[in-house]
């Protein structure tokens, strides 16, 4: 009797996906053909697909591979534990999420989906280095993992590498033409560098496919405003008020263009929105702040500084920020600069004099001696850098120190380093650079607390403290609402402490550095603004040129608050505001102490 061939026994999805995973490095071909079995009964199984782009790129089968890790990415959806993790994420249980991705990692290296999710997760609690490596893993592994090179842009945005960014949204955008996130974004980098004609041709295009989309508008008029076509941009805070009306940053936008007065129907629309329980916090404070100015205009001072207040209370509550913390930084970096280790770096760092700091309180006059510079012939105005203090802080973190560690990294640098950073100050922004003028200005005025480091690493680098009346510059820094940073800004005793930190550093560097630092007082410029040019010039090594006098003639685009103000000639326009609401400015007073009661230095 003949026996019969016995069929060989059902083996289970698991058992397979083992079998695999056994056999794969030495014999992918074979793993393969598993893994097709497996994907042809059951193709919603991820992990066979991402099983699958391994076997195929170890039998140099490449493109197969990619497409194979992007099937798996799509197929996730049917993954119970990426759904938890996925789930955590959106409920923004991080501790939740974070033991689930960083298990199946372990186990599964490649999983692409698992590792744009971790990457998420680091960039939403601030570790942005974490996420743009692990983002990076990502598209290395899966190339044309749009959402996971768009993700890569942001945060290459966030820690303002806006080239970068623009670079990996190049190639989402050539995969996805279509993709308006990823147009906004691009948009938005090329504001940052300079790209202007290229970011307006982008807004005008997303703003045509999306006429209903309010905050693509105002984006839009924000880089209008910055290339100085104000009535343009007013059309387009208008349309985005149109599509919806309770916005209230576009309110802000408009009353931030300081030229702008407001009608009585645009104080009841206002009024009408901040009434609104549908109003969030942020359109509140922005109304505040814009209804603020409304009232200013047609001199109701009470109800404008009603206005502000509240706009000033709502914001503060949304920030950390504790004047104890400004006045140690101030301790620290007077105690570190002191004669004797200043002399002991006398000639090191870089010996480049090509970048103008001009630094100090923001609303000091800053953005007109930049206009003023920037129509030399000699001098190239770009916008408010952020890379001194990304450097510095990047030095203390990596000495382990906190936002006070650059004082002391700096310490033991080594010449070279001092030179290494010079140099990498110049290679970073060589990108906001658009002409062959031999200098150029960085006007952040946050600088002034980095002047000790832009010292040493940039010893024959200008630096321009500009310097304003405290009350009228404290004051217009209340009545201001930026759009980033200035936490000190929203509270009066707070400002005052900020401006009187300020001041006791920079009388420190006259001592320990005497004419290192050139001051601009604001009044002066404006009482003698010749004068004044000539001698800022003097200090520069630069021979008087009479288009500094006409630097409102100059059609550059300007990104700060004061645009407007800077393409009029120079006037008297804002100077003791603050008298109008001196009862209710005692706060400031107070604070501002001997400061205030000293000035005119």
């Amino acid at each position: 009797m003949t026996a019969r061939t016995q069929p060989a026994p059902a083996i289970s999805i698991a058992e397979a996906l083992s079998f695999a995973r056994r056999t794969l490095p030495a014999n992918p071909a074979v793993a393969l053909a598993q893994l097709r079995e497996i994907i042809a009964v059951q193709p919603e199984t991820a992990e066979a697909h991402r099983l699958a782009a391994l076997a195929l790129r170890k039998l140099g089968r490449t493109e197969e591979g990619e497409a194979a890790d992007l099937e798996a990415v799509r197929q996730s959806i049917h993954d119970h534990e990426l759904i938890e993790a996925a789930s955590a994420l959106f409920q923004n249980e991080l501790h939740v999420a974070e033991p689930i991705l960083k298990g199946r990692l372990r186990e599964q290296p490649t999983d692409v989906a698992a590792i744009r999710m971790l990457a998420e997760l680091a960039a939403r609690i601030g570790r942005l280095t974490d996420s743009e490596n692990l983002l990076r893993r990502a598209v290395e592994l899966a190339p044309g993992f749009g959402a996971a090179r768009a993700n890569l842009a942001t945060v290459l945005y966030k820690q303002n590498r806006f080239g970068d960014a623009i670079e990996q949204l190049n190639l989402v955008l050539a995969d996805e033409p279509d993709d308006p996130s990823s147009s906004n974004l691009k948009a938005a980098a090329l504001g940052r560098i300079g790209g202007y004609e290229e970011a307006v041709q982008l807004y005008e295009e997303l703003t045509r496919r999306f006429p209903d989309h309010a905050k693509l508008h105002m984006s839009h008029g924000h880089i209008l405003k910055t290339v100085g076509r104000q009535e343009d941009s007013i059309a387009a805070y208008r349309a985005a008020l149109a599509a919806e009306p309770a916005l209230g940053e576009v309110w802000w936008s408009l009353a931030n263009l300081k030229t702008v007065r407001f009608t009585g129907m645009d104080v009841d629309a206002m009024q009408a929105a901040l009434d609104s329980s549908a109003a969030s916090a942020e359109d509140r404070y922005h109304l505040h702040f814009a209804l603020g100015k409304a009232m200013e205009d047609t001199g109701q001072w009470e109800p404008s500084f009603r206005h502000y207040a509240e706009g000033n209370r709502l914001r503060k509550a949304e920030l950390d920020y504790d004047m104890a913390d400004m006045s140690g930084l101030v301790d620290a970096i007077i105690a570190r600069f002191i004669p004797d280790f200043l002399a002991a770096r006398a000639g090191q760092g870089h010996a480049a004099r090509d970048p103008i700091f001009i630094l100090g309180m923001p609303r000091a006059g800053s953005t007109l001696i930049e206009q003023i510079l920037a129509s030399h012939p000699q001098v190239e105005g770009t916008m408010e850098l952020p890379d001194i203090p990304a450097m510095a802080l990047r030095e203390g973190r990596d000495s382990g120190g906190g936002p006070r560690g650059w004082v002391d990294a700096i310490a033991d640098m080594t010449s070279e380093r001092l030179a290494e950073l010079g140099a990498e100050y110049l290679d970073h922004t060589r990108i906001q650079r658009k002409t062959d003028r031999p200098l150029f200005i960085d006007k952040l005025p946050n600088n002034w607390t980095y002047l000790g480091f832009i010292h040493l690493i940039l010893p024959n680098a200008t630096i321009i403290d500009a310097r304003r009346d405290p009350m009228d510059c404290c004051f217009s820094n209340f009545r201001q609402h930026f759009a980033r940073g200035q936490a000190f800004s929203y509270d009066l005793a707070d400002m005052g402490g900020y401006y009187a930190d300020y001041v006791r550093l920079m009388r420190h560097f006259d001592t320990v550095l005497p004419g290192r630092v050139h001051r601009v007082i604001h009044e002066r410029l404006v009482d003698d603004p010749e004068g004044e040019v000539r001698r800022l010039l003097d200090h520069i090594g630069l021979p008087f040129d009479p288009a500094c006098l006409r630097f409102h003639e100059n059609d550059r685009a300007v990104r700060t608050a004061s645009s407007e103000q800077v393409r009029r000639p120079i006037n008297r326009d804002g100077m003791d505001r603050w008298r109008h609401y001196d009862a209710w400015l005692g706060p400031l007073r107070d604070a501002l102490g001997d400061v205030a009661k000293t000035w005119p230095e």
